[in-house]
């Protein structure tokens, strides 16, 4: 009978074993399954602003820009051709607990376009927040690279340096309540650069 109890105690101790370590192996993941998770990540969430310039200035209409920010400074300015589902109530109330009012207005938007958030700046958490609880939902959507400010204020930070004085930020706000259509440009320099490695 004793030695029946130890199989027994054994096989479970074994089958737990097993499990445990059946688990660590297959979630373990190195630095560098970690580095490239990250770099697919990102290239898949994060959308380069020079390439939204660069889409603005040929008319490609294959994506929808939302600015997230409050009614109220959308219709102040925002980038052109961005629509609005604003985040906040007023520039100061956040609107995150509104989740059928925003998932409801996102439902609506075409899904044969990227859809691309922004809002106030690049370390604002806003586009994160959206993005996951839209997520939760089952819509997905890419997050620009840059936010509000540094569109509008910081124009020459991110546009290449042989662009400061071919473009200008007027070109592409707009204020109201309209999205404003961004001006095709024939001979716009605006992400050069072809291929995988372009903007």
């Amino acid at each position: 009978m004793k030695a029946i109890k130890i199989i027994i105690l054994a096989v479970i101790f074994g089958a737990i074993a097993g499990a445990l370590a059946s688990f660590i192996i297959l979630n373990f993941k190195t630095t560098n399954q970690l580095i490239k998770d990250f770099y697919l990540t990102e290239n898949a969430v994060h959308v380069s602003p020079h390439s939204i310039r660069k889409a603005m200035d040929t008319g490609d209409k294959n994506f929808i820009l939302v600015d997230l920010r409050s009614g109220q400074e959308y219709e102040k300015e925002h980038i052109i051709g961005a629509i609005s589902i604003p985040a906040y109530k007023d520039p100061d109330t956040s609107a995150y607990g509104d989740v059928e009012r925003i998932v409801g207005e996102f439902s609506k938007l075409p899904k044969d376009k990227d859809i691309i958030v922004y809002c106030y700046s690049i370390p604002c958490m806003t586009g994160r927040k959206i993005g996951k609880m839209l997520a939760e939902h089952g819509i997905y959507v890419k997050h620009l690279g840059i936010g509000w400010n540094e569109w509008k204020y910081y124009w020459n930070l991110w546009n290449h340096e042989h662009e400061w004085n071919a473009t200008k930020v007027q070109d592409y706000t707009w204020s109201g309540k309209e999205p404003g259509t961004p001006k095709i440009k024939i001979n716009s320099q605006a992400c050069p650069i072809q291929g995988s490695f372009g903007c």
